[in-house]
């Protein structure tokens, strides 16, 4: 299968059309069909179908196009790979939810540019959800994301990835209120904050509910682990909240009394793509020590910033 045939379908999945592909990559429109129509020879498959004046991938030339990111990233790491001395060059483009960013990321930053000046980092915060699928569409390298024990993610098959840290999470209640473990059916009638751009709290709040033997009303969907606070505080409800994280006056986090939540840090990429020298880099220095996954270091010694889970 030839490799630049696949770059012109993996283009034309992305762009949409015969025209656009050909304008991107500076190439006329006749070239391109031509060499979509050699790549469905090649495969024995029809790649492309008529959509009115367009053209639209089949679902078996979605497939192919999907295979063609894996396939076409394991090409360029195998020709980086064969230079031993190669410096790792390129942007590297990161994205994932804010304490992520905080506590794994920015502690690495300073030595990777020092030793790897070739490499720049473009930083974006996204949800677990939001970062899935940009990197299933390639235009993230690499998420930072996470997941609770009692809400697990399911990314796409064409994603990797290996935990980073983990942390258990309690209820955050007013300080006066907080006394020993949560016995979570004592707070049946009180409303509950979620995230606003993330199904995993609403998910394992709701699971919680269940197996305590009642349905939160949830009320408020917040990103920010402040704003949490201040609700808690103001009396607006109750939330899930990090156990060893520094909290503001006026809110206590306690241990529930049962079941266990456990939030669980990851480092996610596509497939076939950790070989990529600037990736690689920062994969090496993400990636923990043997043994059990360790606790995070919460990088300030106060509640500041904006960040939610």
């Amino acid at each position: 299968m030839d490799t630049r045939r696949l770059r012109l379908l993996l283009a034309l999945s992305r762009l949409g059309s015969m025209r656009a592909v050909a304008e991107n990559l500076n190439l006329t429109t006749s070239t391109v069909s031509q060499q979509i129509a050699a790549l469905a020879k090649e495969t024995g498959t029809q790649l492309i179908e008529p959509e009115g004046r367009r053209v639209r991938l089949t679902p078996a030339g979605q497939r192919l196009a999907d295979h063609a990111v894996t396939i076409l990233a394991a090409v360029d790491a195998a020709r980086l790979d064969l230079d031993s001395d190669a410096e790792p060059v390129g942007t590297l483009r990161i994205g994932g939810f804010a304490t992520g960013i905080r506590v794994s990321l920015l502690p690495i930053l300073a030595e990777l540019t020092r030793e790897h000046p070739g490499i720049d980092v473009a930083i974006s915060e996204y949800e677990p959800i939001e970062a899935f699928a940009l990197l299933t569409d390639d235009d993230l390298d690499l998420a930072l994301t996470y997941d609770y024990n009692l809400a697990p993610a399911s990314p796409s098959p064409l994603l990797e990835g290996f935990a980073l840290w983990s942390i258990p999470w309690g209820l955050g209640l007013p300080a006066d209120e907080a006394h020993g473990p949560a016995e979570l059916s004592d707070y049946a009638d009180r409303t509950w904050i979620v995230n606003s751009r993330n199904t995993a709290d609403e998910d394992a709040v709701r699971t919680l509910g269940a197996l305590s033997g009642f349905t939160p009303r949830i009320a408020h969907q917040i990103d920010s682990l402040e704003l949490v606070e201040d609700l808690i505080v103001a009396g607006y409800g109750v939330g899930l909240l990090p156990l060893e994280r520094p909290t503001s006056a006026g809110i206590k986090v306690v241990p529930l009394a049962g079941p266990t939540v456990i939030h669980t840090a990851y480092a996610v990429t596509r497939k076939g793509r950790t070989n990529w020298p600037p990736l690689r880099a920062v994969l090496d220095r993400l990636r923990p020590g043997d043994g059990p996954v360790p606790l995070p270091t919460w990088p300030r010694p106060e509640a500041v910033g904006t960040e939610r889970h």
